[in-house]
């Protein structure tokens, strides 16, 4: 489905813009009118990390007229393995501040503008209100929900991208002209489904793959060129090197969307919508629920505990908190691990940060393990208070 194109054209091309942007000005599709519309062009990126990195460098070197970049983390070192626009000097740097700097080093004709902020519910309307599109690049549930809640409130398109391990999806959403997110995905899935990047792990260069296309995606918006991925969804393998498209068709009874919407606001919290950790885990580590340093004073002191880490193999191999014996959290939901574990000492988890241990809590103290405990911000939270030495991933 071709569509008009999202923003009128600048009134001309400099000589410096004409030489820096010739290999488009060539195209037939896209020529000079087509470059004067990315140069009139606003487009916010929700995100400089793993999606927000390659996508900003892209439209940066297209020559989208002005930028704008929201995030409110900084750079740790964990990133540099697929965020690449940040390097080694960024390291705990502001990532809006740090991805604005590329962005200038790369095209200094293009404006960039900061917003240095976590987006929430009071400012997301005010800020993307602004831009012509928004990329984006979130890695959570709660804010791909606000996003898109905010772009169809706001009749805004906007360009998504989803990355883990060695899989990525895209598409387009734009309700005055096919589905949103909610039609796709109607209801987050439940806590502890779907596990993070920071949690599962993602092949750096993933994140390049599916950048790359939402810039694409981006760049037909904004010319009004091409078939955007309106109505379908680009999934991607990158093993197998497939690429495969899924209608998506728009649902009638979409809450936001739909012919009889109910949602015609912004939800209050959409962490609680989407549910961070279930109810049952929620109840589980009240007074359930020690620290880092409670566990090595437990150790020193000899305590009969049994310490079980519930991250999966590969975590376990980059580090571990000594003494702690390797159960993923899956083995304990499932009720396949609970013979393993002794019925005369207090079992203690942990996991990376506290959310898989808190789940496989829940799932223990419904199996009568009434006094185990987990350990309040995983090995994270080991090495920040114990061994600093250790390394964090």
């Amino acid at each position: 489905m071709s569509l008009p194109p999202l923003v009128e054209p600048a009134a001309e091309l400099t000589v410096d813009e004409i030489r820096r942007y010739s290999r488009h000005l060539i195209i037939p599709d896209v020529g000079v009118e087509g470059q004067k519309r990315l140069k009139n062009a606003r487009v916010l990126c929700v995100g400089a990390g793993g999606l927000g990195s390659p996508a900003l460098m892209y439209l940066a070197a297209a020559g989208v007229g002005t930028l704008g970049i929201i995030d409110f983390d900084t750079v740790d070192e964990s990133n540099l393995q697929r965020q690449i626009i940040h390097g080694v000097s960024d390291i705990g740097r502001s990532k809006a501040e740090s991805a604005a700097a590329s962005i200038r080093e790369i095209n200094p004709l293009v404006n960039v503008e900061i917003h240095n902020t976590a987006l929430d519910r009071d400012n997301v309307r005010e800020i993307f209100s602004t831009y012509d599109l928004i990329v984006d690049g979130t890695d959570n549930f709660a804010t791909r929900y606000m996003v898109n809640d905010a772009a169809v409130l706001l009749g805004k398109p906007y360009v998504w991208g989803s990355i883990y391990r060695f899989d990525g999806q895209a598409s387009v959403f734009w309700a005055e002209h096919g589905p949103c997110y909610r039609c796709l995905y109607p209801e987050p899935p439940p806590p502890g489904m779907v596990p993070s990047c920071a949690e599962g792990g993602v092949l750096g260069v993933l994140c390049a793959s599916i950048g790359s296309i939402q810039v694409n995606e981006a760049i037909k918006l904004l010319a009004g060129i091409g078939e955007p991925l309106v109505g379908r969804l680009m999934v991607y393998d990158a093993l197998e090197m497939s690429y495969r498209k899924i209608k998506v068709r728009k649902d009638p009874n979409c809450v936001l969307c739909g012919e009889n919407p109910t949602v015609t606001d912004l939800l209050e919290d959409y962490e609680d919508f989407c549910g961070a950790v279930s109810e049952e885990a929620q109840e589980a580590v009240v007074d359930a629920t020690i620290t880092a340093a409670e566990l090595k004073e437990w150790q020193d002191a000899g305590k009969d505990i049994f310490l079980v880490d519930v991250r999966e193999p590969a975590e376990y191999e980059i580090v571990r908190i000594p003494g702690a014996t390797l159960i993923p959290k899956g083995e304990i939901i499932s009720g396949e691990a609970l013979a393993k574990l002794p019925q005369d000492k207090q079992i203690v988890l942990h996991c990376k940060s506290g959310v898989r241990s808190a789940e496989a809590l829940a799932a223990l103290k419904a199996a009568g393990f009434r006094d185990a405990v987990h350990v309040q911000g995983g090995v994270l939270s080991w090495i920040k208070q114990i061994d600093p030495s250790l390394p964090a991933y």
